[in-house]
């Protein structure tokens, strides 16, 4: 209740409608959901709970807090980065700018994992380029039995996927690695799977991707480390044969890749001569993003 005398602050409703016309004058994408994750979050409520508190005046603090939230936003800054979680596979996983944040895209490894993979099966894998954690940390949620490492040469990704993996029950069967995934990091033949999502954008079409990505997801995670790498290739080039290696019989390798990649990242599975039953798969788009072999 407002005191005698003292203006009430600005309603809930009032401040949707001003961050969604700030963000939308900005050019950010999907303005209106942009400020209702943000309000929701800024407020501490769900989502759908924000129709029934349009209404409800906004504490002061509460106010400054979602117009900071949304000037960051208008200002390019990932809504992910800005709430601190990202919802992957049906589990919500910490993010921030030390990973990239996961995409949709790469749900598909795990889509084809559970159909290789009896739910009950005693997996052992690796996960190649981990981040956030959220190949890793899915893949062990959602085979109880299964236990692997997650692989990243950066130490503050491996950080967040150590808390991801707490946060969903499965640190003491998902170890986190720091190491170059060029060189063997499991024993030979010891692996039932192997996901991959390496950085592979090449360095001329990581100029021309959205300002948002290139100005605050990190680089490493995006475009291969290697010096003069130029066509995004290099990380399969390193981790085919490792993962080659790794992989007992039968075993199966899932790799995401760029969408104009298909042929060239066949090729280089092709060339170990140490896979069977490859296939380059589409994703909802249609468009290339799978490579899946299994180990001969």
């Amino acid at each position: 209740m407002i005191a005698a005398g003292r203006a009430a602050g600005p309603t809930v409703g009032d401040a949707l409608r001003e961050g969604e016309a700030l963000l939308a004058a900005a050019g950010v994408d999907s303005p209106r959901l942009s400020v209702q994750v943000l309000a929701a979050h800024a407020l501490g409520l769900e989502r759908h709970a924000l129709l029934l508190a349009r209404s409800r005046a906004l504490a002061p603090a509460e106010a400054d807090r979602l117009r900071v939230l949304v000037r960051r936003r208008a200002g390019g800054e990932p809504v992910a980065y800005l709430t601190g979680t990202r919802e992957f596979y049906g589990l919500d996983f910490l993010v921030g700018p030390a990973v990239l944040i996961p995409r949709p895209e790469t749900e598909h490894l795990l889509e084809l994992a559970e159909a290789l993979f009896p739910r009950d099966a005693a997996l052992t894998f690796a996960d190649l380029g981990t981040g956030s954690g959220c190949l890793a940390v899915t893949l062990a949620h959602r085979f109880p039995a299964a236990r692997g490492l997650a692989l990243d040469a950066s130490a503050a990704a491996l950080e967040v996927a150590r808390a991801n993996a707490r946060r969903h029950g499965v640190a003491a069967r998902v170890q986190p690695l720091r190491a170059d995934f060029g060189r063997p990091f499991a024993v030979p033949g010891s692996l039932d799977l192997v996901l991959a999502n390496p950085p592979y954008v090449g360095q001329a079409e990581y100029l021309d991707i959205s300002p948002e990505v290139r100005g605050f997801e990190p680089r490493s995670a995006l475009v291969p480390a290697v010096p003069g790498a130029a066509d995004g290739l290099e990380c399969y080039r390193a981790l085919v044969p490792r993962a080659a290696e790794a992989l007992r019989p039968g075993g199966a390798l899932l790799a995401e890749i760029g969408c104009a990649q298909g042929a060239a990242v066949r090729a280089i599975v092709e060339a170990t001569g140490a896979f069977a039953d490859l296939r380059v798969l589409p994703d909802l788009a249609g468009l290339d993003r799978v490579v899946a072999a299994r180990r001969a």
